[in-house]
Parts: structure tokens; C-alpha cells; sequence
């Protein structure tokens, strides 16, 4: 019997110095679920086996899910990044907690006034950069914004610094090891949640389409996958998710970038949807008006001589972006699921079936955003290597702060730039 349950064990990747360390902190039991459906759909669904009632559970929360995603995409920008803030602090909890609960670190001094302090440090980094970088104007115009925006760097690293002294104030001798274990707990997860949902912002500040397209994509994947997996599904995928399958996983990627297309197609001609998300100074409120790039203009493609005879068309109308959306949902369907496997493995590591019981059939909100994550850096990455240019805005922006020797400088050395390139005689001309 020890020996089965020793071999049990090591399939579910537990070592003997993880047996050391659990006996060390007290053990770390799973942490208790329990039926959170709510009593409705329990009534409701009564007379069906499980399998069937997790289905249905799963879909009207879904179905809710998406309904609520579309109200705060219809309240605009700041709704929006009010949300991504809200949804941070919620994942951040949970994992937290969850540290609590395995090392049973209630007692550690500071501990929990640390981990949201340092959680507060680097919210006031990052979201202080969003500001200096598109608020530039607004800040220019108020000092005390402009005070905070020279200095800021100064200020979070004088923050962060004061809580890191203040951890090492803490440190008990019969509780270093965990100590240290939980630093390194906070810090991992502050560099997986704060950094993404910051990401998250700055795509958005891209365009809309930048923000709703790729969350789209993954919420498309996770549900044609678990459709196709659960009607389909006969061949397991990966050991860390025994649920999910090979069916799922190709069904879910095909589904995805057809739906990845037909999404872009309709977001492609709404300004609303395609225009970059700017401060406006003189309303004091964001604008999402503009001239739509070439990337949300219509244009004609050759088709693949290969192909015309299977559709019968020689060429295409459709917008560039569209090609554009075919990686992004290629991604969301063959790389995004990994970061759901990367949180089955965590949650498989300290044997929790959820990371929280916030939505009914689904677990907590990290369980719904740990492919999102992954995502947001894929796409932030994408626009920066491929789609980001210069802003002229920006620059005459920046230019217009400087002082007026420094401003005549620049005029003087673009413009010598500028008849060099024999660009300035024909403007003159004309």
C-alpha cells in the first residue's frame, strides 16, 4: 500500500522533497470545493446526469458571460479598463489565497499588508507610464500631473524599495524558508497578472478591434473546444488535462479562425471599432474618431490558382486586417490553450480542482482568463513587430513642450533635412 500510494504520488509530479516541504509548512490539503450552482439551476436541472447538468450549467453562464462582455464593450473605453483592473485584483486574490491555504502562511508577519502593497507599487508604475504616454497633453497642462510624470520612475522605485526593506524587516528566524517562498509567490504572480493586464490597456489604446478580436478568439477557442471535445471527444490531448482532446482541440481550431474572419470582416467598417483610443484635452474624454488605415480599408487579393477551381472566384474583397486576424486566432487556438494547460498544472501541483468558486460551473476568474493572459502578450508583441509605426501626434506633442531654442533647433535641422531631399523647394513652388 505505501508503495502505491508513493507511486501515486510521483504521478502526480509530487517529489520527496515536496513531501519534505508540505510536512515543513504544515501539510497543504486540497482546498475545499463545494456545489456553487446556483439553486435555480440546480431545481431546474434535477433530472439530468451530471455530465449533461455541467453542459447546461456550463452554457447559461457562458451565454451570461458574453452578454456582460458585450455591455462593457457598448460603455466604452474606461468601463473597459476599469474591468481589466477589477478582473486583476480578482486574480490576484485568488492565487494569493491559494498560497495561503497550501503553505499556511496566515501567521507571517506583514505577509498579506506586503503582498497588496507590492501589488499597489506596481499598479502605480505601470498605470502611471499609461498615463504619461497617452495623457501626455493633460499632464503637460497640470503641475502636479507633471510633477508626478517627471519623477515617476523615482517615486515607484522608492515604493517598491521601502517594501522590500519592509520584508526584510519581517523576516523571522523560524520562518525564513516560507518567507522567502511566498516573496517569490507574490512576485510570480504580479509579473503573470499586473504585466498582462497592463498589455491588455495598451492594446486597446491601439484600437478597439485590437482589444475585443483577440479576447473573442479565445473565448470562440474555449468553447468549440469543449463543444466538439464533448460531443466528439474520444482521443486525450495532453495527461495534465485529462478532459480535454484531440477532437476538441482541431474542431476548436478551425472554428475559431473561421469565426476570427467573419468577426474582423464586420468590425473592419466601424470607425468605432478601428480608430485608435485618444484623450481628447478639449472634451477631457476619449475619442475613437479618425481616417480608418489601410489595414480597415477593402481591397482585392488574388486567389491561389490551386484554389480557384475548388471556389470558383479568381479574386477576393477583404480587408487586410482580416489576414492579420488569421494569426491571431491561430494563436488562440494552438498556443493559447497552453496557458490552460500551464494553470491545470498548477492547479494538478496543490491538488485544487479551481483556482476559486466565483462563477458557477466555470471556477474563478483566473480559471476564465489564464488563456487570456497569454494572449494579450501575443497580440502586444504582434503590433509592436508588425502593425506599431511612428506617431506624428506624439511627436508634435513632445516637440511642442520644448523650449523655444530647442524647438528652433529641431525646425532648423528638419528643415536642411528637407531641402536636401528635395522636398521643401517643391512645397514652395506649388
Amino acid at each position: 500500500n505505501l508503495q502505491e500510494s508513493e507511486s501515486e504520488n510521483k504521478l502526480d509530479g509530487e517529489t520527496a522533497s515536496d513531501s519534505e516541504s508540505k510536512s515543513e509548512f504544515g501539510g497543504s490539503p486540497p482546498v475545499p470545493t463545494s456545489d456553487d450552482t446556483p439553486e435555480v439551476l440546480n431545481r431546474a436541472l434535477s433530472n439530468l446526469s451530471s455530465r449533461w447538468k455541467n453542459w447546461w450549467v456550463r452554457g447559461i453562464l457562458t451565454l451570461a458571460m458574453i452578454t456582460f462582455f458585450f455591455i462593457i464593450i457598448y460603455l466604452g473605453p474606461m468601463v473597459l479598463m476599469t474591468i481589466v483592473m477589477c478582473v486583476q485584483i480578482k486574480c490576484f486574490h485568488e492565487i494569493i489565497t491559494i498560497g495561503y491555504n497550501v503553505y499556511h502562511s496566515y501567521d507571517l508577519p506583514w505577509f498579506r499588508t506586503l503582498s497588496w502593497y507590492f501589488l499597489l507599487c506596481v499598479n502605480y508604475f505601470f498605470y502611471g507610464e499609461t498615463v504619461t504616454d497617452y495623457f501626455f497633453t493633460l499632464v503637460q497642462r497640470e503641475e502636479p500631473l507633471r510633477i508626478l510624470s517627471k519623477y515617476h520612475r523615482f517615486i515607484s522605485f522608492a515604493l517598491y524599495l521601502t517594501g522590500f526593506c519592509m520584508f526584510v524587516l519581517s523576516l523571522v528566524k523560524k520562518h525564513y524558508r516560507l518567507q522567502f517562498y511566498m516573496f517569490g509567490w507574490t512576485h510570480v504572480t504580479l509579473l503573470i497578472v499586473v504585466t498582462q493586464s497592463h498589455l491588455i490597456i495598451h492594446n486597446l489604446f491601439e484600437g478597439m478591434i485590437w482589444f475585443i478580436v483577440p479576447i473573442s478568439c479565445v473565448i470562440c477557442n474555449d468553447i468549440m473546444a469543449y463543444m466538439f471535445g464533448f460531443f466528439f471527444g474520444r482521443t486525450p490531448l495532453i495527461k495534465l488535462s485529462p478532459k480535454k482532446t484531440w477532437e476538441g482541440f482541431i474542431g476548436g481550431f478551425f472554428a475559431t479562425v473561421l469565426f476570427g474572419l467573419l468577426l474582423s470582416y464586420v468590425m473592419s467598417g466601424y470607425r468605432c471599432f478601428t480608430c485608435p483610443v485618444e484623450f481628447n484635452n478639449d472634451s477631457n474624454s476619449f475619442t475613437v474618431d479618425c481616417e480608418p488605415s489601410e489595414l480597415f480599408q477593402l481591397q482585392e487579393y488574388n486567389i491561389p490558382l490551386v484554389l480557384q477551381s475548388v471556389v470558383g472566384w479568381k479574386t477576393v474583397r477583404m480587408y487586410p486586417f482580416q489576414i492579420h486576424s488569421i494569426a491571431l486566432s491561430t494563436f488562440a487556438s494552438l498556443i493559447g490553450p497552453f496557458g490552460g494547460f500551464f494553470a491545470s498544472g498548477f492547479k494538478r501541483a496543490f491538488k485544487i480542482k479551481d483556482f476559486a468558486n466565483t462563477i458557477p460551473g466555470h471556477g474563478g476568474i483566473m480559471d476564465r482568463f489564464d488563456c487570456q493572459y497569454l494572449m494579450a502578450t501575443f497580440v502586444n508583441v504582434y503590433i509592436a513587430s508588425f502593425i506599431r509605426g511612428p506617431n506624428p501626434s506624439k511627436l508634435i506633442q513632445q516637440f511642442l513642450t520644448l523650449r523655444p531654442d530647442q524647438q528652433l533647433h529641431i525646425f532648423n535641422t528638419l528643415k536642411a533635412h528637407l531641402v536636401d531631399k528635395g522636398m521643401l523647394g517643391s512645397l514652395e513652388d506649388a
